[in-house]
């Protein structure tokens, strides 16, 4: 551009603008290619913008998550994504906390118990009563007040991280600025050495004299090494956009093409980040949807009360798993009741890990009941014996230590016997005044992608070595790993074990 702009000063200006030419031909196909990327990650960013539900001089007002401000009492429903972090002050909601832990299964989140509006406290002590920005409420109503915005919060500290970092250059960028650094001094003196030929040498005015030393300053000058290199660049991030993969800066196209170790999250990456029943355990028995051509009759009182425990449009996660499930294996049977609403429910609470779902029956002082919940909870709702809650211990400790997440299913009916005046039944208390009959275990997980396993073998016969990165327990970081073909022999290094490891070791 340097030499380009004193010939277009001091010479011909139609062979400048040849000159500059192709100065302008790299400049242009970069910012185009980057321009198009960055238009595509803006209309991602305003599509992934959050609204706030907000309450405002007692009325509940919808805005921009970007206009909270701390003090804001955000009123939370089912399916919204929070808009800053903010402490919990009443109800009791799950909030999907994945994209900060990794972690699929929802977090169950209680009021404050304490004040935190002061200066010296101004955020709840116990991440069990804090709301994350960016996390999506599962289940439940909350009101909750605003502690942090923007930057401040958990997802913007994780920003201002990544914002901070500083990218090297690629090994491709090195050795070219390398080359035109080398032959960019090259062309100097000999341009200096023209020059001083021609005029002082040949007697040449010194304009003269001067242009000739720039034109072949110019064509030393290696200015199409940046051009192929941009357009093989721009044409690699072109080729991986027909992929639906957006490059932000096209040097990342040649480090993708250079990588000889891949470390790849587990959640939502190799596994589908959507929780599916992985087993259904009654005392006698085991099932296992894979390979399974039909669900065996002991199992499907299990699959019945599950899905009748269940909402039958729910948002939870794990409840979508149950309902999906139940529809698969149940599909045509009597087990299947679409439609049924509850006369009543007992929610989830912090006292007692469980719910109940109340139904009518033909007689109208009797009535349904379908339960699900922590299985040491439903355990004790059922009221069983000893040798009996073991047993349900050591099938969820089993169940647990391969990785699945597991609720525990009842059933039972309750008699009116005190029917009120105006027909509604005059509800227990608790859910513990009813008696209950355990019917076993439903285990959840988050399955692997169906494509994994082929694109590991992809990558294996590239020679790129893929490591899976997770916080979940060792036990189902090596299930999954071995169910997706990460390793024929996976080892497992815990965050102790790296953390007394020097960087050599490591």
């Amino acid at each position: 551009l340097a030499a380009g702009g004193i010939y277009l000063a001091l010479g011909e200006r139609g062979e400048a603008m040849f000159l500059l030419g192709f100065v302008f031909v790299v400049i242009g196909i970069t910012l185009v290619q980057e321009r198009r990327t960055q238009r595509a990650l803006e209309s991602l960013r305003d599509l992934s913008a959050p609204r706030a539900l907000v309450l405002r001089d007692g009325q509940e007002q919808r805005i921009p998550g970007r206009d909270v401000v701390c003090g804001d009492l955000l009123v939370l429903h089912e399916g919204d994504r929070i808009a800053a972090d903010a402490a919990l002050l009443d109800g009791q909601i799950e909030v999907d906390e994945s994209l900060l832990t990794g972690e699929s299964v929802p977090v169950a989140k209680l009021p404050c118990p304490e004040p935190f509006t002061s200066a010296q406290n101004p955020t709840p002590n116990d991440d069990r009563h804090l709301l994350f920005a960016s996390t999506v409420v599962t289940r439940g109503v909350g009101l909750a007040k605003v502690c942090s915005t923007g930057a401040k919060t958990a997802v913007g500290r994780i920003g201002a991280d990544l914002a901070a970092t500083v990218e090297p250059p690629s090994a491709l960028q090195q050795a070219s600025r390398k080359l035109v650094r080398n032959l960019g001094l090259l062309a100097s003196l000999l341009a200096v050495a023209q020059v001083l030929l021609g005029w002082w040498w040949d007697g040449r005015p010194l304009l003269e004299s001067l242009l000739s030393g720039i034109a072949l300053a110019m064509a030393i000058l290696p200015e199409e090494i940046p051009v192929i290199l941009t357009v093989f660049l721009a044409l690699g991030a072109w080729r991986i956009a027909q992929q639906k993969v957006l490059t932000r800066r096209v040097a990342a196209v040649e480090a993708l093409g250079a990588i000889t170790v891949l470390a790849v999250d587990k959640t939502g990456t190799l596994t589908v980040n959507r929780m599916a029943v992985a087993e259904l355990a009654i005392p006698e028995a085991h099932f296992r949807p894979e390979n399974a051509q039909s669900l065996p009759e002991p199992f499907h009182p299990l699959a019945e009360f599950a899905m009748l425990a269940t909402p039958g449009d729910p948002f939870d996660p794990m409840e979508k798993a149950i309902q999906a499930f139940g529809h698969h294996w149940l599909a045509g049977t009597e087990h299947v009741h679409d439609g049924r609403e509850p006369e009543f429910e007992y929610a989830l609470s912090g006292e007692i890990l469980a719910m109940t779902r109340v139904y009518a029956s033909n007689d109208p002082t009797q009535h349904l009941l379908a339960t699900k919940g922590a299985p040491e909870a439903v355990a004790d709702l059922c009221h069983l014996a000893p040798a009996q809650r073991e047993a349900i211990q050591r099938q969820t400790q089993a169940m647990a230590e391969r990785g699945l997440r597991v609720l525990g299913v009842a059933r039972g009916r309750w008699t009116d016997t005190v029917p009120a005046a105006d027909g509604v039944p005059s509800w227990p208390a608790s859910q513990h005044d009813f008696e209950l009959e355990s019917l076993g275990l439903v285990a959840l997980a988050d399955p692997p992608r169906a494509d994994v396993p082929a694109a590991l073998a992809e990558c294996r016969a590239a020679g790129v070595r893929v490591i899976m990165m997770t916080g979940d327990h060792p036990a189902t970081a090596r299930a999954i790993a071995q169910q997706v073909g990460l390793s024929e022999r996976p080892d497992v290094i815990t965050g102790a074990e790296i953390e007394v490891l020097d960087d050599a070791e490591l």
